[in-house]
Order: structure tokens, then C-alpha cells, then sequence
């Protein structure tokens, strides 16, 4: 590819709206070459922004020989759908998390994915801070001793009564929003071989899908993790990492905002010290990795398989409990 990567965008969210479009723009080689809407008229004000052409229908965009490549920041339900049609259009795809709600239908897109020749991967955004990549490090360094126990949590405040996320029928639920992040950090810092000890999914009153959660998993070794997760809960972003010598907690883990600071303190021996590391662009890095692969003729992103899986086992765990009666 000679010229920019011409992004399409599928919708006006606001994901997008307000970070991934500001983020596309700002890309070295990226230009944003279409926003789409079901609507008509409601893609013509961020696409002027951006200098991109307004277009009516998802369909209508795939379709377009100026675009490259699409981004998919539709409810979850439709995430699945939209990067089948892009891929067979002959599309690169950057989709929002989840993939889809199955991880049979992830593992078929991925196939379709490297079958075309095509980069598919997912808008898992934290894990291309680096911060994380130097906890990983300590950690393997032995900074904290024998790993012994892991735990993360990813809640965010009640949200409107009419908001997407609220929806059975559009991928609504905690644990596709939310859950997405702490069960991504337990794959990153355990490995792949987790087992589900338990799990439960709790729904708020009067709400038709889950709005908070909690999942024991363990490794094959006996280390143990925790995850909690909501969407009606005072705002909380955090893993922490204990051992047999310390231990190490970072704060605003998942979703920082540019200019934030890695908040990460390690204890050992009674001594408390907080680590400096520099903040970093973690949206603007995901992009770069998005158009790196593509320019690279990468094969699709095979992470978002493994979170699949742990998503699904997690789902069915608590699915399968007997309430206590």
C-alpha cells in the first residue's frame, strides 16, 4: 500500500465520536475516508469534521472502492454481522470488543480473515500501553516473589436507562462491556490455561441483562484470580498482582486517558514505592498497531479467540449455578 489507509467507519457511536475518530485522524498514514449511518444526515457532521464523505448505510460504505479499511463501533450484537460483511467485501477490519458473543462465530471470522488475506483485530485498547508489558517484566524478574494470586476489577457508574448497553437484544450486559477487561488482564498476566472455578452474574432491578459480575478462575499451578466487573458501580479500573515477596496494584489500569500517569505501587518488606513510568497514548497506539498490521500483511489478531473462550466459560459457569433458596 503506497498512499494512506483509508479508514471507513460503521456509525456514529460514541466511541468513536469522541476517541477513535480524533485518533484515525491523527494517524501517520491513516485518513479517514467515509463515516456511515442508518440515518440519513447523521454522518454528515463527523464526516465533516474529518474531511470524510457521509454516507447512508453500512452496507453502502463496505461497498466503496475509496475505503481500505473499516472500523466497527456497533452495539455487540451487530459486531459479528458487520465484520463478516467488511471481510467479504475485501475489507481490513479494526472491531469493537467483544468479536461477537460466540466464540465459534470469532473463530469462523478469523478464518475468513486469513483465508482473504485480510488484518482483523480487535479494539482492545489497554493492553498496547506499555505499562503493562513492564508489570509483566517485574513480575517474570521476580520482583514480587511466586506469583499467588491475581485480581482485577473494571466498574463504571449507572448508566442511562435507554442506553444500548441495557439491551439483550443489541449484546447488552456487564459482562461483554465490562467483564471484557479484567478477563483480557487475567489472559495477559496468567496465560491461556485458566480454568473457571466459579462464576455469577447478577442483574440489576428491573434491567433484562446482567449488570455486574464476578469470576474465580485458577491456573494449572494453583494461582488463583479474581474478577469483578459492572455497570452500576462507583468508578473502578484496577489489577493487582500478589506474591510470595509483594505485590503490585495499578490504578486507572484500563481505559487512561492520554496524559495519565501510570499509577503503579510496589510492596515488599514493608516498603512502599511507586514506579515511574511515563504515560502513553494508549488509543493512538492501538491505531498505529491496527495500520501496522495491515501494511505488514499480517495474519488476523488470534487474541481475541482466547478471550472468547474465557468470556463463554465464564457466561456458562454462572449460567449453570442453582440459586440458594
Amino acid at each position: 500500500m503506497s498512499g494512506p489507509l483509508r479508514v471507513g467507519v460503521l456509525g456514529c457511536a460514541d466511541i468513536a465520536r469522541r476517541r477513535m475518530l480524533p485518533a484515525l485522524a491523527a494517524a501517520d498514514g491513516v485518513r479517514i475516508a467515509a463515516v456511515a449511518s442508518r440515518t440519513a444526515g447523521r454522518a454528515a457532521e463527523p464526516a465533516g469534521v474529518y474531511g470524510a464523505v457521509p454516507v447512508h448505510g453500512y452496507r453502502q460504505l463496505i461497498e466503496r472502492d475509496d475505503v481500505d479499511a473499516v472500523y466497527v463501533p456497533l452495539p455487540t450484537a451487530l459486531h459479528a454481522e458487520w465484520t463478516e460483511r467488511a471481510l467479504r467485501a475485501g475489507k481490513h477490519v479494526l472491531a469493537e470488543k467483544p468479536l461477537s458473543t460466540d466464540p465459534e462465530r470469532s473463530r469462523r471470522l478469523v478464518l475468513l480473515a486469513r483465508e482473504s488475506g485480510l488484518f482483523l483485530m480487535e479494539n482492545v485498547m489497554f493492553v498496547h500501553h506499555p505499562v503493562h508489558a513492564a508489570v509483566r517484566a517485574l513480575v517474570a524478574d521476580g520482583a514480587i516473589g511466586e506469583l499467588r494470586s491475581f485480581q482485577a476489577v473494571f466498574a463504571i457508574p449507572r448508566l442511562p436507562d435507554d442506553d444500548i448497553r441495557h439491551r439483550a437484544d443489541l449484546g447488552g450486559g456487564a459482562l461483554w462491556d465490562t467483564g471484557v477487561y479484567p478477563a483480557r488482564a487475567a489472559l495477559t498476566f496468567l496465560g491461556d490455561d485458566l480454568e473457571v472455578v466459579g462464576a455469577r452474574l447478577e442483574h440489576g432491578a428491573g434491567r433484562e441483562v446482567d449488570t455486574a459480575g464476578q469470576a474465580l478462575l485458577r491456573t494449572p499451578d494453583g494461582v488463583g484470580a479474581h474478577l469483578a466487573f459492572g455497570l452500576d458501580h462507583a468508578y473502578r479500573s484496577c489489577y493487582e498482582l500478589w506474591g510470595s515477596k509483594g505485590r503490585i496494584t495499578v490504578e486507572r489500569a484500563f481505559t487512561p486517558p492520554a496524559d495519565f500517569v501510570p499509577d503503579v505501587v510496589l510492596e515488599t518488606a514493608g516498603r512502599r514505592m511507586s514506579l515511574p513510568y511515563a504515560a502513553a497514548d494508549q488509543v493512538a497506539r492501538t491505531v498505529a498497531a491496527f495500520a501496522a498490521g495491515v501494511r505488514a500483511g499480517a495474519p488476523p489478531d488470534t487474541d481475541c479467540l482466547r478471550q472468547a473462550r474465557l468470556l463463554h466459560e465464564i457466561r456458562q459457569a454462572a449460567l449453570a449455578r442453582v440459586p440458594v433458596r
